[in-house]
């Protein structure tokens, strides 16, 4: 399952960890940087990604409609790129485990 970055999250994400998730994408590279949470929600489960995020309106919503699409809510309040980058390198193992689970729609990381 590939990962798509939401827009409060860097670009540079993607280029950072194309080791560790091949084909990630930026909601700036499929024309979403100004969309709704709702046109990324359904793109997202449209073409089977996963949402990587800080917004906690996706969580909310992932709690109301379930799975698809998959989140990753990062939960570390204002911090840099290189963080962010950190964290989703420290909890791979953990993250593969979830987007490869059928049963599972939300995964906190902090």
């Amino acid at each position: 399952m590939r990962l798509l970055f939401d827009q409060n999250l860097s670009p540079l994400l993607c280029k950072a960890l194309a080791d560790c998730f091949l084909s990630a994408i930026h909601v700036r590279d499929v024309g979403l940087r100004e969309a709704t949470d709702t046109t990324i929600w359904a793109y997202a489960a449209q073409h089977g990604l996963a949402i990587v995020t800080k917004d906690a309106d996706f969580r909310q919503r992932s709690f109301l409609e379930g799975y698809p699409p998959k989140i990753l809510w990062i939960r570390l309040g204002n911090c840099s790129t290189n963080a962010i980058e950190a964290l989703l390198r420290n909890r791979l193992t953990e993250i593969d485990e979830f987007l490869a689970d059928p049963q599972k729609s939300f995964l906190a990381l902090s």
